[in-house]
């Protein structure tokens, strides 16, 4: 099925609670929560609403069944998603992601809605027009340039879908129609400063508020009111990178960490007020996020920076980071963020080896290896449970067991064709991935 750019279409008797749409659509029916696990998962764990999830962790609900190395996996349906690299974002029976097309003859980066038990078109919004991205290349499958396409992923909250283009616009639209709701241009409103390749950082949405980093000097990570875009605090001259920032509670506080040009920021969500900071180089780009384990955060990068991890303490109402390991030009995570479980790291650690790097798991608390296995490529990952689920660049999906003593595969099986740097997507029991030329949605049986 061809994506077009088309109008937005208006919707009739869809609504937007979780129970209703789920009696809709039986197919995609989650399973019903137990009475421990309802109050703290509730209808939200269903879907995958932003980049890396429901808690921007990468962790899924539990896969919909046992022994994965019986599973089948089949097809429901498939689109063409035209180069780029940002994920879909699935909530309210709506799978979302950002193309590129040809808009009245002008490339532009365009989200689209498709109906998630079908992969029908429901509706296209165009963004930005993208004469041409910074340093990019031919995104198609026989080269490994870094792609001309969209690099971001949208966020689906209350009725609205929100998406950052590749120059720092800021857009929300109803998520039954695709009508426009508000616009933000950090370029220009918040004296914005973009990066080499433009943005591939995502919005994460923390109760009210929209969180990003971009703007200039004072005003370099924002906290925008969800619902009007206006800005509710901006603080602090970080400089950006296309690290998209995560939410996290550590040590009973509610926090949204960066990771800017200087390294770690945290910062309560609803003020700006820099909570913690962790120094860490930067060098060309940052592209994973931050990970969140305990009271330890992960950090590592590309072009010789490598790895890092701080032990975050309080004393009375302060925090204070301090580094517990360091490994330098080594242990990378290009763009591909890890997954942590019991203390360990399960990701894709490797720096331009396409095709060949390895899934590999390491200790967070030490920053000691514990196992690689090759043949991934700067893939992605999520966790489902005790289950790792991987997408290596080449398009294929690998389940492993989580087990930081051996490397274990359980199921693989090829997806999608076309470069995949990724994540794939766990929602309503379906898997969601897609490449710089085709995603769709599978059934797990």
């Amino acid at each position: 099925m061809m994506l077009r750019f088309v109008k937005p279409l208006a919707l009739s008797g869809c609504a937007v609670a979780a129970v209703t749409l789920n009696a809709a659509a039986p197919s995609l029916l989650p399973p019903k929560p137990s009475a421990a696990s309802a109050s703290s998962a509730g209808t939200a764990s269903i879907e995958w609403p932003e980049f890396r999830g429901p808690s921007t962790n990468g962790v899924a609900p539990l896969l919909p069944i046992k022994d994965l190395t019986k599973a089948q996996i089949k097809s429901l349906w498939k689109v063409e998603t035209p180069a780029g690299f940002g994920s879909f974002a699935v909530g309210g029976l709506k799978a979302f992601t950002i193309v590129k097309r040809d808009v009245e003859g002008s490339p532009s980066e365009v989200l689209v809605a498709l109906d998630v038990k079908t992969g029908k078109e429901l509706w296209s919004a165009p963004l930005s027009i993208i004469k041409k991205y910074d340093g990019g290349g031919d995104s198609g499958t026989g080269d490994n340039k870094g792609g001309d396409g969209p690099r971001s992923t949208p966020a689906v909250n209350d009725g609205k879908v929100y998406a950052v283009d590749a120059y720092l616009g800021v857009h929300a639209f109803d998520t039954e129609n695709g009508k426009v709701a508000w616009t933000r241009d950090l370029l220009k409103d918040n004296a914005g400063v973009n990066i080499q390749w433009q943005n591939a950082a995502s919005p994460v949405i923390d109760g009210d508020l929209l969180l990003m980093a971009g703007g200039g000097a004072g005003q370099a990570l924002l906290g925008l009111d969800k619902k009007t875009g206006t800005v509710k605090w901006k603080a602090e001259d970080d400089k950006m990178t296309h690290a998209t920032p995560v939410i996290a509670d550590i040590l009973g506080v509610h926090q949204a960490i960066f990771f800017t040009q200087k390294g770690l920021v945290a910062v309560s969500p609803q003020d700006g007020k820099v909570l913690w900071r962790g120094d860490f180089p930067y060098k060309t780009s940052t592209a994973a996020s931050p990970v969140v384990f305990e009271d330890i955060v992960y950090c590592s990068a590309g072009y010789g920076v490598g790895a890092g991890a701080f032990k975050i303490t309080k004393s009375g109402s302060g925090l204070s980071a301090a580094q517990i390991w360091r490994r330098e030009n080594e242990c990378f995570n290009h763009w591909s963020t890890p997954v942590a479980k019991d203390g360990y790291l399960y990701g894709m650690f490797s720096f331009k080896e396409y095709g060949k790097g390895p899934v590999a798991c390491v200790d967070i608390r030490t920053g000691k290896d514990m196992w690689k296995e090759a043949g991934f490529g700067p893939g992605q990952v999520i966790l489902s449970g005790d289950t790792v689920i991987a997408m290596s660049d080449k398009g294929e999906v690998v389940f492993i067991k989580a087990d930081s003593a051996k490397y274990t595969e359980l199921k693989r099986e090829s997806l999608v064709k076309g470069k995949v740097w990724s994540y794939p997507v766990l929602a309503y029991n379906h898997l969601f991935a897609r490449s710089t030329v085709e995603g769709g949605c599978w059934e797990l049986k």
